[in-house]
């Protein structure tokens, strides 16, 4: 039957469905393909329609041979969340035959009567995101467009089993991903961020990196810089009142006069470091804490210290020529090789203490043997 095409698509079954007695509903190419627009049809095509039936070939019997069941003359229709793809069985099971899709469409009645009007297949799920699946089972290669997200593909990829998929696209987003930045943290930046934040704000500097920064003559009171890298900086004369810098690299640091009255610097590794004249004591009572903390060959000469806590610190080689020490809590602390010439000890804890080979000479408080010293 030769009928001419014009209007919609709706007109077009209307006339089919006068002209041959039935109740159309749907049109095919001679491919198998859906129509579902009918600027799609050219001049000369010959069309199928049907009442809502999958399309069959009509070259083959109605009931195809078991065997070309999976051929690509077995095309489907798929309903996925609104939208229409046209397809074959085998494109569904022969790439991946253990995914959720290919033992979906294995056998034909899988389905039962999961059919739209159309007789399209209905599936739940989002089609932008199942298009690049659909097209990977086709020619085997991860082609998304632009504006697709990669993380829903890679969702439905697991949804339907396509493990192969799965592969490709984790790795195509790991690559997606800009490198983390880990460079240091420089003055101008660290200055801005002070003054953008308000006074009454904690502010919180955890694990941050500020290798080599200049932070010099800044006030950093109560900030919270535990874990930070704040090797190699320069932090002389900074405020550092009750700062935290409890496991806080600082090795290499140049801490000169700066204020640290206060400060939690637990566990911290300042090996190397200079904190000459600073000011650990506080006119409040509140103690210094730098317990456990490594200061091997640091150069503390001249700092007041009164009543810090060194308990079990690591002092070997260490300078603290003229420190005051009176109330300082040293037991267990490592004091090999240390300098304490012209401190002031008196009142100090150095019970459990190493000083093999530590320099007193000129110490302000007599040592005692009651302070119980190895």
């Amino acid at each position: 039957m030769v009928v001419a095409v014009y209007g919609t698509l709706s007109d077009l079954l209307s006339v089919a469905s006068s002209k041959l007695g039935i109740k159309a509903t749907s049109v095919y190419n001679g491919k198998g393909g859906l129509i579902d627009d009918i600027a799609l049809i050219r001049d000369d095509d010959v069309l199928f329609v049907c009442e809502g039936e999958p399309f069959i070939d009509p070259q083959t019997d109605s009931k195809p041979p078991e065997g070309l069941l999976g051929s690509h003359t077995d095309w489907l229709t798929l309903n996925v969340g609104g939208r229409y793809f046209t397809t074959t069985r085998s494109t569904l099971v022969n790439k991946e035959p253990d995914s959720m899709l290919a033992h979906m469409f294995k056998d034909k009645g899988v389905w039962g009567n999961k059919q739209d009007h159309r007789g399209a297949f209905l599936i739940d799920r989002s089609p932008e995101y199942f298009e690049p699946i659909l097209n990977y089972l086709r020619h085997g290669q991860l082609i998304v467009n632009d504006g697709i997200n990669l993380l829903g593909v890679l969702e439905e990829a697991r949804f339907f089993g396509i493990d192969s998929l799965i592969e490709h696209l984790e790795v195509a987003i790991k690559n997606s991903q800009p490198p983390e930045d880990h460079s240091p943290i420089s003055r101008k930046e660290f200055v801005r961020f002070l003054l953008a934040t308000p006074t009454k704000s904690e502010l919180r500097c955890q694990g941050l990196n500020f290798s080599g920064a200049d932070l010099s003559r800044l006030d950093l009171r109560y900030i919270n810089f535990k874990m930070a890298n704040l090797s190699r900086c320069n932090l002389a004369h900074a405020n550092l009142c009750c700062a935290n810098l409890e496991r806080a690299d600082l090795s290499g640091s140049v801490l000169d006069c700066a204020n640290l009255q206060g400060v939690k610097m637990l566990c911290s590794n300042a090996e190397g470091a200079s904190l000459k004249l600073c000011n650990f004591e506080d006119p409040s009572g509140l103690k210094a804490n730098l317990e456990g903390a490594n200061l091997k060959g640091v150069d503390m000469e001249g700092s007041q210290m009164t009543g810090i806590n060194l308990r079990v610190a690591t002092l070997k080689n260490a300078k603290l020529k003229n420190c005051n020490l009176r109330g300082a809590t040293l037991a267990g602390t490592d004091l090999e090789n240390c300098d304490l010439s012209g401190c002031d000890l008196q009142e100090a804890n150095l019970r459990g203490s190493n000083v093999k080979g530590a320099i007193f000479e000129e110490m302000l408080t007599p040592l005692h043997m009651s302070q119980s010293v190895r």
